[in-house]
């Protein structure tokens, strides 16, 4: 259970009176909601509110069942299917309205310096938490929402609702303020309620989750008359305060916990990831599974790729330069050396580990083709409306995963008057700039940004060396040469063709991806019993 359920757990439990033990000497809720209605009607006389349109009192008639009487009327109406749960004795079902002033008004003199709070400075969670800026009344006491210290105020929009922006107001400048409209505003009669067990209840799933909201979805409200016609139960006023005290006990060993917990899921994220990155450095170096003399060799498999690439370019698919290519061998000197045409230079500072004699360092444009992307200009709506072509950044892409949808899309015309080809499905993308290394693989035909580059290898029998890429791509391009730029690192065109990949043999490279999938499962399941690492 994480911190935040058990704030939930706890805050439910203490609404239906399972929090703290009852006293049969606690004066009844019943007594309470007699002094309420006493208060409400001295304040009425006194015209200082209004008087109720329609009050009410919850009853529990000899059938057991709950009953609700309107005072005015008479009418009495059965109300069980409403009841949520069961209450202990000595508490009362009661309306929100019936009990409490809501959003009431603040008369002051207009040079009065008192408190503004605007939405983002009511704190959300749990607590109660808040700042103020201070300005004269005359400033806010129109268009705003009027309070006054031991108001409980909470948001009545979204996120800030479910976020549990509220909080009971005290030590306010001259004891008022205004603030947003988007809050509602509880004030309570006389001594009855403890206004930070209304605080807990205003934070409770009960109260949360049975919501309903109407608006548009960005702007949604909680609708008209889900404050005030919500059932409150209501306890004795002395058990109010045990369950408040309770509350904030418990609150100190959550927090303690809730750090605890956060502690231990960065120790395990970043367990796991060191354990991939382990995992990952093995199948590089040709440590992660056994070699095979009966696989070939990466030799051979260059070979394959070069004949390939001389077929396009006799199809005209290819360009003469792409035919270009180096060798990578090492000399008698036990040094790494690179052969470009008829240059041979020394390359062992660029060679970061040894690997299997089977296999070879290549450059990455030698077995791949790259394609880039592009960004239509933003502030040209042609591009941009009507979109109905799926567009990838970067914030499309987490690491080793597929692409299924894109958050935005771009126009038809954007696609064939300004883009590059359209990347198919199965198509392996890498990003380069800024978020160097990140892999990912298109379940969708899409477009990307100029910050990803789509890459195809030359041979792939089913999509081994595709796979192989995928995983070993986010160590193999941090390696390479990453240039600071202002937000972060990247690699440009040539840098990432220039990128040294240590090929193996297209069978070895399955089995690679095999294992590293059954690795990553265990890890992911945090069972590392059965993972043996050749």
């Amino acid at each position: 259970m994480t911190a935040d359920q058990l704030r939930k757990s706890i805050l439910q439990q203490a609404i239906q009176g399972k929090l703290v033990p009852q006293d049969p000497n606690d004066e009844p809720a019943s007594v309470l909601l007699e002094r309420i209605r006493e208060e409400k009607a001295r304040l009425v006389e006194e015209k200082k509110i209004k008087k109720e349109k329609n009050p009410s009192v919850i009853f529990k008639g000899e059938d057991n069942s709950y009953y609700e009487k309107f005072t005015l009327s008479g009418e009495v109406k059965f109300i069980d299917e409403e009841i949520p749960f069961e209450i202990p004795n000595g508490w009362e079902w009661t309306r929100i309205s019936n009990i409490f002033q809501i959003n009431p008004k603040n008369i002051c003199n207009d040079e009065l310096e008192v408190a503004f709070i605007p939405m983002e400075k009511l704190s959300a969670g749990y607590g109660s938490n808040y700042s103020y800026e201070k300005v004269k009344w005359s400033k806010i006491k129109k268009g705003f929402t009027h309070f006054a210290n031991g108001d409980i105020a909470f948001a009545k929009i979204t996120p800030c609702f479910q976020n549990r922006k509220s909080a009971v107001f005290d030590k306010l400048p001259n004891g008022i303020g205004a603030g947003t409209t988007e809050l509602k505003i509880l004030r309570t009669f006389a001594e009855t309620i403890n206004r930070f067990y209304l605080l807990y209840f205003l934070k409770s799933p009960y109260f949360i989750e049975g919501a309903i909201f109407k608006g548009t979805a960005n702007q949604q409200r909680i609708i008209s008359g889900y404050l005030e016609n919500k059932l409150f139960p209501l306890p004795p006023l002395k058990e109010q305060q045990r369950i408040v005290e309770k509350i904030e006990e418990l609150t100190l060993h959550i927090e303690y916990y809730g750090k605890a917990q956060t502690e231990l899921d960065t120790l395990n994220k970043n367990i796991k990831e060191q354990l991939k990155k382990s995992v990952l450095q093995y199948a590089i170096e040709g440590k992660l599974v056994p070699q095979d003399k009966a696989e070939g060799t990466a030799e051979e498999l260059l070979l394959q790729i070069q004949a390939e690439k001389q077929k396009l370019y006799e199809e005209n698919k290819l360009k003469k330069k792409d035919l270009e290519h180096s060798t990578i061998f090492k000399g008698e000197d036990n040094k790494y050396y690179e052969k470009i045409g008829k240059n041979i230079i020394c390359i062992d500072e660029e060679i970061s580990f040894e690997m299997p004699k089977n296999w070879r360092w290549v450059r990455f444009g030698q077995i791949v083709k790259l394609s880039m992307g592009k960004t239509p200009p933003r502030d040209d709506s042609r591009y941009w409306l009507n979109a109905k072509r799926n567009w990838v950044s970067i914030s499309d892409m987490t690491n080793y995963g597929r692409i299924k949808t894109t958050k935005e899309q771009i126009s038809e015309e954007a696609a064939n008057s300004l883009m590059r080809e359209c990347s198919p499905i199965n198509t392996l993308l890498m990003s380069f700039k800024l978020t160097v290394g990140r892999t990912a693989i298109l379940d969708i035909e899409a477009y990307h940004n100029e910050a990803i580059v789509s890459i195809y290898p030359y041979i792939d029998k089913k999509f081994m060396l595709r796979n192989y890429l995928f995983y070993t791509l986010p160590i193999l391009a941090n390696i390479g040469d990453s240039k600071d730029a202002i937000k972060g690192k990247t690699l440009n065109s040539k840098s990432l063709n220039n990128l040294l990949i240590p090929l193996s043999p297209l069978a070895e490279q399955q089995r690679i991806v095999e294992s590293i999938d059954a690795i990553f499962r265990c890890i992911e399941k945090n069972s590392f019993s059965n993972i043996a690492v050749q």
